[in-house]
């Protein structure tokens, strides 16, 4: 038996939901049985590295306090920067190299890869350089909690040395996913959040580093696992891991011209995409730093559980990216339309299900973070309603995530740009803001979720809906079919 079809949970509970779907006739079992091989290893990668962050934020917490969670929730906005770019061009990536895997053109699809590889290292060096050099001004901007920037910034400089290695991390995922192989990617990547919270644990209580323990071991995480995916793609495998489906030759161009306009022609939108959610959250925590330290603190645990509920996103967004991607490679469009809408219908039951467990479960989720009787006073039962709020938005994020997954793999990727800037810019921060300086309070944070959640899904739908995308996903098919190594 393949190791990819070892039963586990989470793919027996996607298999569960998706075949009580296909009973009562609104999924063909066949698609969602190909989508749920490619979705649960995504998603299992997902909780790894999401549980992981509610992990670091959870040692610190007890470590530090809650001014150090605060400090980090600072920081966030400004590492963030690092998947503006890596997002973005992995995004491309998937895009490129989806088609050509469809469509057995190997020879483009390495040239698709090499000229991620050099494009994303040089469009994250210079964010490594700013973030290392002025830490703490940066953090300052947000906050004139001296704690909290003392944290912040400690934290920010030495996290930045792992930018470029996270960034690539997602070029290296995105290869496999689109060439069919979730499983390698989820191996590797949820192997290094598992040694990174061993690596936290040890540098934060063993050495007592704190915020500078957690910043080091997630550095260092990301470069192992940057190693290993170099390694399998020049090599076609990893001992203990398997076979690669391709295999990358480090011989050829680097710098092709025209692979690369199509990956930045694809990937900017996306980036843009990336950058509404990254840019907004620099106003959205100067907007929170009014409300006090505790209530930063709450708003950062409550987005490590929305970032754990938001996990199937990963894999259902992804599989659509591929398994649509391959479709047009193929020249089936109406295939890569059923795809979508299948896959949608899955995802939305999938969230409301992992949503309610939270919610019914949400205050001893909270008391995790943190334990000081004296600060948790204050912190935990915002945190609680906090949570409970994003537990009934993240269901939107079912249709968000599916239908600009399908988008990007066409190359339609403008209106995923223009959801994110009307969700974030148009709802999101100006509520937040509301709650800060008038008697909306503490319901501007817990309407924000929605802007997150609610208003991307209606702008994806309906762009999804009007059939452009068919047409746009022409200019990126490949030209000719290769078997060529």
């Amino acid at each position: 038996m393949s190791l990819s079809r070892l039963p586990n949970p989470i793919r027996l509970g996607i298999l569960w939901i998706g075949l009580g779907l296909v009973r009562v006739g609104l999924v063909d079992e066949r698609r969602i049985r190909r989508m749920t091989d490619l979705a649960w290893p995504r998603i299992v990668t997902g909780l790894a590295r999401m549980s992981k962050s509610a992990v670091d934020v959870a040692m610190v917490g007890i470590a530090v306090g809650p001014a150090a969670i605060a400090g980090i929730g600072f920081a966030g906005p400004f590492w963030g920067i690092a998947f503006v770019v890596g997002g973005g061009l992995a995004t491309g990536t998937i895009a490129l190299v989806s088609q050509r895997y469809g469509a057995e053109a190997f020879d483009q699809l390495g040239q698709a890869v090499r000229s991620s590889f050099i494009t994303v290292v040089v469009g994250t060096l210079p964010l490594v350089v700013l973030l290392w050099t002025f830490p703490t001004e940066l953090v300052s901007l947000l906050t004139d909690d001296t704690e909290a920037i003392e944290q912040g910034a400690a934290y920010l400089q030495i996290v930045a040395l792992g930018i470029p290695f996270g960034a690539l991390n997602l070029i290296g995922g995105r290869v496999l996913i689109g060439a069919d192989d979730a499983w390698t990617p989820m191996v590797l990547r949820a192997g290094g959040a598992v040694a990174n919270i061993g690596l936290n644990a040890v540098l934060i209580f063993g050495f007592g580093m704190g915020v500078v323990g957690a910043a080091l071991g997630t550095a260092l995480a990301n470069l192992v696992v940057t190693v290993a995916f170099a390694a399998g793609l020049l090599a076609g495998g990893l001992p203990g891991v398997g076979a690669f489906p391709v295999t990358v030759s480090p011989r050829g161009k680097y710098v092709h011209l025209e692979t690369i306009r199509d990956l930045v022609k694809i990937s900017v939108p996306v980036m843009g995409r990336n950058s509404v959610w990254t840019g907004a959250r620099f106003p959205l925590f100067a907007f929170l730093a009014l409300f006090g330290s505790h209530v930063v603190a709450a708003y950062v645990i409550a987005e490590r559980v929305w970032g754990l509920m938001n996990t199937p996103g990963w894999g259902f967004g992804l599989a659509t990216s591929s398994l649509v991607g391959q479709s047009l490679g193929d020249g089936n469009v109406p295939e890569a339309e059923r795809y979508s809408h299948d896959i949608a219908r899955v995802s939305v039951t999938t969230y409301a299900v992992a949503a309610g467990i939270v919610f019914a479960f949400a205050e001893p989720i909270v008391h995790l973070f943190v334990d000081d009787p004296e600060t948790a006073a204050e912190t935990i039962p915002v945190a609680v309603a906090l949570v409970h709020a994003s537990c009934i938005a993240v269901i939107a994020r079912g249709i968000t995530g599916t239908y600009a997954g399908a988008l990007d793999a066409a190359g339609d990727t403008t209106w995923t740009f223009y959801a994110y800037v009307v969700g974030m810019f148009g709802f999101t921060i100006p509520v937040v803001y509301l709650g800060a300086t008038t008697a909306l309070g503490l319901w501007g944070l817990y309407l924000s979720f929605f802007g997150q959640s609610l208003i991307p899904a209606l702008v994806n739908y309906y762009r999804f809906s009007t059939g452009k995308w068919k047409a746009i996903s022409e200019q990126y098919r490949p030209e000719s079919s290769s078997t060529a190594g």
